[in-house]
């Protein structure tokens, strides 16, 4: 995982991948990347926390669907 900086590129945004993740990973100019975002926030945090206590899995099986929704779709 990386973290890029959103700029303001004429009318659109440009996400600025850092110079050492481009030289890793050798990506070219005009590549087709995907990406995966994530905000930098407490979303999950505050979502697991107003449930605590609720949910009849365990956190690991929680972990374990989420990854398996996120990864094997």
């Amino acid at each position: 995982m990386i973290e890029a900086k959103v700029r303001k590129w004429g009318n659109s945004l440009g996400l600025i991948i850092p110079k050492e993740t481009v030289e890793k990973e050798h990506i070219k100019e005009k590549e087709k990347l995907k990406f995966l975002i994530i905000r930098d926030s407490n979303v999950l945090k505050e979502t697991f926390g107003m449930v605590k206590g609720k949910w009849k899995k365990s956190a690991q099986q929680i972990k374990d669907q989420a990854r398996k929704e996120l990864y094997n779709d």
